[in-house]
């Protein structure tokens, strides 16, 4: 039976929440953005359908189907800190009553994963790190390298002029950013389409930037590196072929995560539930039933 529900935080606001299928193993999937929606996770009702698993899904703060604070008032820019979203995971799972549950982050949500993890991870029975590495150098790095590799020197430059005057509106830029994105984000776009933008590009603009390919924002910060080796939890990593994510990066922490497996989606970018579901949908059970089982072993 699905089931959805808008559940209180403790600061007043209030969060849209989405049960679909039933069964034992609870699935809690934190989408990416930021200021995405849980949309993303749309086919994962018919991904695993069958399955015994239960997926939970809801949108953060200021998403579009839940509460949204205007976050250009002063009084409001303490909500958008990662250890707040991470504390508003703890209160999600808290109110859906969930615990010895698995964790999926897609991207932005799996850098939430990590930090939820690594503050809540009694909780934890798996860990799905979906198309997300432990620190944003290797990522801008990888970005840059992936555009340099498709477009001529010419283009480039372009696109840094454009960056460098923030004329992101400009039409030949906007013309390139499709193409990365259709190469490297979504290679196989389907799903629900809005007459109206659900992307909250404020929380988008503060963490990330204008888009995936302009590493600005309060997320160059960030680094999990010297944490990863301590999450022992069952831990799958899954990216996209053709990620936006360094495959290389991926391989490392996989080395780090003595407790982990890690699969790559053929024919996948950053979104390959979407690109390529059958495989990305055998991975995922696979992992979740061999850790139900008692048979999954860090590889």
């Amino acid at each position: 039976m699905d089931q959805t529900r808008l559940v209180t935080l403790d600061n007043g606001y209030h969060l849209f929440t989405r049960k679909v299928n039933e069964g034992p193993i609870k699935l809690l999937c934190l989408h990416g953005g930021p200021g995405g929606t849980h949309e993303t996770f749309d086919n994962f009702k018919d991904g695993l359908k069958g399955q015994g698993v239960e997926v939970y899904s809801y949108d953060q703060l200021g998403s579009y189907y839940s509460d949204q604070p205007d976050f250009t008032k002063k009084e409001n820019k303490s909500l958008l800190s990662i250890p707040r979203y991470v504390d508003e995971v703890e209160e999600v799972r808290q109110k859906l009553g969930l615990d010895n549950f698995y964790l999926l982050g897609h991207s932005w949500g799996g850098l939430l994963a990590q930090e939820y993890a690594y503050k809540y991870g009694k909780h934890l029975k798996g860990l799905v790190l979906m198309s997300m590495i432990d620190n944003l150098d290797e990522y801008t790095e990888n970005i840059n390298h992936e555009r340099e590799e498709t477009f001529s020197p010419e283009q480039v430059n372009y696109m840094k002029e454009c960056e460098k005057a923030e004329n992101f509106t400009d039409p030949m830029y906007q013309q390139l950013v499709a193409h990365l994105y259709s190469l490297f984000l979504t290679r196989h776009p389907t799903g629900t389409a809005h007459p109206v933008n659900t992307h909250n590009n404020v929380i988008y603009n503060y963490f990330q930037g204008n888009n995936e390919f302009v590493m600005v924002g309060e997320l160059t910060k960030w680094d999990f590196r010297e944490k990863l080796a301590s999450l022992k939890m069952p831990t799958l990593l899954t990216f996209g072929e053709f990620d936006t994510m360094p495959l290389s990066a991926a391989r490392r922490m996989h080395q780090t995560l003595s407790n982990s497996r890690l699969t790559l989606t053929p024919d996948g970018g950053h979104c390959h539930n979407t690109d390529n579901p059958k495989a990305f949908f055998t991975s995922l059970t696979k992992f979740l039933h061999d850790v139900e089982n008692n048979t999954f072993k860090g590889e």
